[in-house]
């Protein structure tokens, strides 16, 4: 269920919004005149959202490529490049 807090609630109860935001770990929905505004949420929920994102994004391309008829690389080409990269 979402969570929804009046804008009033940001500005008087700031401290309450912020231990929500941590200890619910989702978005907390804020209104401004009974209509949606804004969304505030931990950092630590941003930064997993932005993860979550660049590892959809990366699963995309992946998708494309082989959609098109990449193959892709063999286990031995990539382990070979990464000891390359290691080893300098």
């Amino acid at each position: 269920m979402p969570i929804i807090k009046p804008i009033s609630d940001l500005r008087n109860k700031s401290n309450e919004i912020s231990e929500l935001a941590h200890n619910v770990n989702e978005p907390i929905f804020i209104t401004k005149n009974g209509e949606g505004d804004m969304v505030v949420m931990s950092m630590n929920h941003y930064s997993n959202l932005q993860l979550k994102l660049d590892l959809l994004s990366k699963l995309s391309v992946a998708q494309n490529q082989k959609a098109e008829g990449d193959k892709g690389r063999t286990l031995n080409q990539v382990m070979t490049n990464i000891r390359k990269t290691i080893n300098g």
